[in-house]
């Protein structure tokens, strides 16, 4: 309860996440867009890694930046979930769904550029304080 409590909107993401990764997708307009997966899983992953970030940072004001647990959190463990998502996809969805290495790049893809930002913003802050 106390992870929900200081992470809400990352615990509401990883849950939102899972949930549209695993329901059947809808055919919409958006399907003729090149790469649209691949998109939406760079923004999905970017979006949960940076809620991660911001949060953590929320909850630990004031604190030096632990940087190796912050990886760990904000980072890693998202991008292994994304590995799990498309296993599960492959494995554990009676064939609605289908597990897609190139999704696990674009998840990277977006946990990186997520990273790179908080990274970027964390640093600056600290040389302003």
């Amino acid at each position: 309860m106390k992870t929900i409590s200081k992470y809400p909107i990352s615990v509401f993401l990883t849950a939102a996440l899972w949930t549209v990764c695993l329901i059947n997708v809808p055919e919409t307009p958006l399907n003729d867009v090149t790469l649209i997966d691949k998109w939406t899983h760079i923004v999905m992953f970017m979006a949960l890694c940076l809620a991660i970030w911001h949060e953590w940072r929320q909850n630990h004001k004031g604190e030096k930046t632990d940087w190796c647990r912050l990886l760990l959190w904000a980072w890693l463990m998202p991008l292994l979930m994304g590995g799990a998502v498309e296993l599960v996809q492959a494995y554990c969805t009676g064939g609605r769904r289908t597990g897609d290495w190139i999704d696990v790049v674009a998840n990277a893809i977006g946990c990186t550029l997520a990273l790179v930002a908080g990274a970027a913003i964390t640093w600056k802050n600290q040389k302003r304080s």
